[in-house]
């Protein structure tokens, strides 16, 4: 076997195994405990079927476990979601650096948060990050231990919500179906908010399309801009 091929073969199998979820939510200063109102499932890995209805906040082939939590978040503030490759590893284990892809995070508003399946219509985007002078939005959370920053828009309506945070890899994403999508719902009650503006929605799944430019691509190499898949982030006005 040439050089090239064994070490493109070894590293596509550290890939292959190296996934992440979402652990840990950080709020007013408090990171709370693992999988503390978070969906979280026992296995890291990722979903490839975009019109699955375990797009929304994870499910089988990694079932996850509800929790009866709830955090309270104020509108305005910045929250963390906590990325680790498993429910047990530490923050130099978040997931193999060669996943490289967008970074980013929903909200949808609903009756109970440890009720709500998220399955369907009301979703918005607060935050994305995509490919931007070399560096993917993965490479931030990476670098930063594992931590995405996430600002709660301060104009929504008070009430409970459900936080989607979302990693996507592309390193297979050369083939329909070929990227991985990460996710997890974490169950938040947000205080605070002004009430002012309510955001457009859309349904998961829905928002993405297997032959998206952002979920179909060959990034080896990235050549020009990347566009980040689903809708634009909401921003109060």
């Amino acid at each position: 076997m040439k050089a090239s091929t064994f070490l493109s073969a070894v590293a596509f199998a550290s890939c292959a195994v190296a996934h992440t979820i979402f652990v840990q939510l950080t709020a007013g200063g408090k990171t709370y405990d693992v999988q503390y109102a978070i969906r979280d499932p026992s296995y890291d890995g990722p979903q490839t079927d975009v019109t699955s209805s375990n797009l929304a906040c994870n499910g089988p082939p990694n079932p996850t476990q509800p929790s009866a939590k709830i955090i309270d978040v104020t509108a305005g503030s910045n929250v963390t979601a906590v990325w680790r490759h498993t429910l047990t590893s530490g923050a130099n284990d978040v997931m193999d650096a060669g996943h490289k892809g967008p970074v980013m995070a929903y909200m949808k508003k609903v009756a109970d948060a440890t009720k709500d399946s998220g399955v369907g219509a009301g979703w918005f985007k607060i935050m994305e990050q995509g490919y931007n002078n070399g560096v993917w939005g993965t490479d931030t959370v990476i670098n930063n231990a594992g931590k995405q920053i996430i600002t709660i828009p301060d104009c929504l309506e008070d009430g409970q919500y459900l936080l989607r945070a979302e990693m996507i890899a592309l390193h297979g994403a050369r083939s329909v179906n070929g990227a991985q999508l990460y996710m997890e719902c974490a169950q938040i009650n947000v205080t605070g908010g002004k009430g002012a503006q309510k955001p457009t929605t859309y349904s998961i799944p829905g928002i993405y399309k297997s032959s998206d430019p952002g979920l179909l691509i060959n990034i080896y190499p990235m050549k020009g801009e990347y566009t980040i898949p689903g809708p634009r982030p909401f921003i109060c006005t």
